[in-house]
């Protein structure tokens, strides 16, 4: 439950459209739901802006499946990243309405509408191997509340692919930009704008790219000043700073 919803609440308590006793019936598992396995953070959204996501690789299809029940009845928007069709089976069987991005990994429930960010968040990936982070990115921002362009397939090795989407690059408040390999899109996005650019390195490479690693160090070592990383193949942690950014007056 966000700031929006308990407003319309409160609203509809003072207008005497709903009762106290429905308001409180809807605000009781305020601040988390103890489901034994799991303790179902409601209230993060209020908190922090951005809405618990359940994360649900290493869980059981079930327990995937239990969660986002929780979430879904607590009229929350719901996210599950790292998801494979098995724990979609399951959570469509509690949950017909969600929707799963096989690129993505991914869960989604939209029952409510966010807060809108101001700009745009532009994700750029540098090959079409980078989509199933790229995807993640671009899903995460959108279920925060952000317009999303995604730009795939521009890496450095055919520069010129980058150089034609400088009219959108320029256009965003801030980017995400994905690349396995040696990571050098970042700063090749990153000196064409004034924005602020998250990195985001991918395990995509051959041998000495160490899953990612080769990436990470690149992209920690960039000589421009407005790049930021996050982890290997973290697009949700990357849309995460994005939708605060693109949040901010």
């Amino acid at each position: 439950m966000d700031r929006l919803q308990i407003e319309i609440l409160l609203s509809a308590v003072s207008s005497g459209d709903t009762s106290v006793e429905d308001a409180l019936n809807k605000l009781r598992h305020l601040p988390f739901e103890d489901i034994g396995f799991a303790k179902v953070d409601h209230h993060r959204a209020l908190r922090t802006g951005m809405p618990e996501t359940i994360f649900a690789m290493g869980k059981s299809p079930e327990q995937v499946a239990a969660i986002f029940a929780r979430m879904a009845a607590a009229g929350s928007n719901v996210l599950a990243t790292r998801a494979d069709s098995a724990a979609y089976e399951k959570v469509a069987e509690v949950e017909p309405r969600a929707i799963y991005h096989s690129t993505a990994r991914a869960i989604t429930l939209e029952q409510s509408a966010p807060v809108r960010g101001k700009g745009v968040v532009a994700v750029v990936c540098a090959g079409t191997s980078d989509l199933p982070v790229a995807e993640e990115a671009a899903i995460t921002a959108r279920m925060m509340g952000n317009d999303v362009e995604l730009i795939a397939d521009v890496g450095v090795a055919g520069i010129h692919r980058l150089l034609a989407q400088r009219d959108a690059l320029l256009a965003a408040r801030v980017l995400i930009v994905c690349a396995g390999m040696e990571g050098a899109l970042p700063t090749a996005v990153a000196g064409m704008v004034r924005t602020p650019v998250i990195a985001v390195p991918t395990s995509v490479g051959y041998g000495a790219s160490f899953g990612g690693v080769a990436a990470l160090l690149g992209m920690l070592n960039s000589c421009a000043p407005n790049v930021s990383v996050v982890n290997i193949d973290n697009g949700f942690g990357a849309a995460s700073v994005a939708s605060l950014i693109n949040h901010l007056d």
